[in-house]
């Protein structure tokens, strides 16, 4: 895999060049995106720092634009919340003391690595990581939610990711940790967490500023659901659940907004978004809220643009069937639209894995969360405390933070 020559000074100045254009700060009329199915195929893959974001057939970057629609994705949807609206969960400014979304910082090769102590070791990747005694840390250093921290050291284009971090001497501790090598697709290990519920690396689906200023999200994107089903699809690795309900959405699922969705009445940034939205879908990767966005804290955000996405609803996407597009079920690289193979099968046979893998039971107590960005309000997001039991269909049973479902 090529790196990409253009320095970081130069994006960095290419970026500020289309920002006003990008992100709605000239509004004379609407954005002309990209359609052609050639520009399509020769548009670049994803970078960041000089490095991939994984490779360019990897699923995490192939289109679904395609592919069938799953058998389930009426089921689905209705279970994430048909009438619901996305939700960016990112943004400009601060909530409860952090920055609104997902952070990571990029370090040289040469970063000191330091040691790490893992809950949940037998899943985890064996310490030290290059993680700096200042790294930024999801929701801000007292934050008591996820606390991901994301690492890109970018001269060996390898990705740290933890979730549940915690300064401890001279390192940290941690409830998990996985180590991706971005040049490739290779997955872990089948029922493996990462610092995800899926088992997937977190900083290859988040919404970018730089990204969407450049004009389009080449990527699945992130997102979180308030119920999922003890069964994981193809790329995913792990499952966050007691639910045995097939009428709730598996991790791993892979949605697309609807074609025929008019983006024509949405500003010029807010629709760069919503077409990656139709290209390449979003990936269901942990519990949260429903339909929760996932991206990187920017100041350089519209948090007002963004609360466009509210009127875009659940209704507007559908499931696809992305099993056709697997060619190793322990590598994530997939067949590629165009590429002479088939994209998808005929008929829907993306069954849920599922493991035998005991679940801890759990009483919930609710917590406060922003339901727009930048703004504090009651959500329905909750904290669990492993302790009283309760049925296994209970939606409580959902929760981000709840270290025992994370097994």
């Amino acid at each position: 895999m090529s790196r990409c020559p253009t320095s970081l000074a130069r994006r960095r100045a290419l970026g500020a060049i289309l920002a006003a254009a990008a992100l709605g700060l000239s509004l004379n009329g609407p954005r002309t995106l990209p359609s052609a199915v050639a520009a399509r195929a020769q548009a670049p893959a994803p970078s960041l720092a000089g490095c991939p974001m994984l490779p360019p057939d990897d699923i995490w970057n192939t289109r679904v634009d395609d592919l069938p629609v799953h058998a389930r994705s009426a089921a689905w949807i209705r279970s994430i919340g048909s009438d619901t609206g996305l939700h960016a969960d990112f943004g400009a400014g601060l909530w409860n003391g952090g920055p609104i979304g997902i952070p990571y910082v990029v370090v040289p090769g040469t970063q000191p690595k330091v040691p790490l102590r893992f809950e949940y070791a037998d899943e985890s990747d064996p310490g030290p990581y290059p993680i700096p005694p200042n790294a930024p840390i999801e929701g801000g250093p007292q934050s008591d939610g996820d606390r991901h921290i994301l690492v890109l050291d970018k001269d060996n284009c390898r990705l740290y990711e933890t979730w549940s971090t915690y300064p401890e001497g001279g390192g940290w501790r941690a409830g998990s940790g996985a180590i991706f090598d971005l040049d490739s697709s290779k997955l872990r290990p089948d029922g493996w967490t990462s610092s995800d519920a899926a088992g997937l690396p977190v900083l290859p689906g988040l919404v970018r500023y730089d990204e969407v200023a450049a004009g389009a999200v080449r990527h699945a994107t992130r997102f979180t659901v308030q119920r999922s089903q003890r069964a994981y699809l193809w790329p995913a690795r792990h499952f966050a659940s007691s639910i045995r309900d097939v009428d709730v959405p598996p991790m791993g699922a892979r949605l697309r907004l609807k074609a025929g969705v008019d983006l024509s009445r949405f500003s010029p940034s807010t629709r760069v978004i919503l077409q990656g939205f139709k290209d390449y879908g979003l990936l269901l990767a942990d519990n949260g809220s429903n339909w929760f966005i996932s991206g990187v804290p920017d100041e350089r955000w519209n948090n007002d643009l963004l609360r466009e996405l509210r009127n875009v609803h659940g209704s507007d996407f559908e499931v696809v069937d992305a099993s056709g597009l697997m060619i190793d079920p322990d590598s994530g690289k997939a067949r590629q639209p165009g590429g002479g193979e088939p994209t998808a099968t005929a008929e829907p046979t993306q069954a849920p894995t599922t493991l035998p893998t005991d679940i801890a039971t759990a009483t919930a107590t609710p917590q406060s969360g922003p339901t727009e960005t930048g703004v504090p309000e009651p959500s329905a997001t909750e904290r669990v405390a492993i302790g009283t039991a309760v049925a296994a269909d209970d939606p409580r049973l959902y929760l981000p933070l709840l270290a025992r479902e994370r097994r």
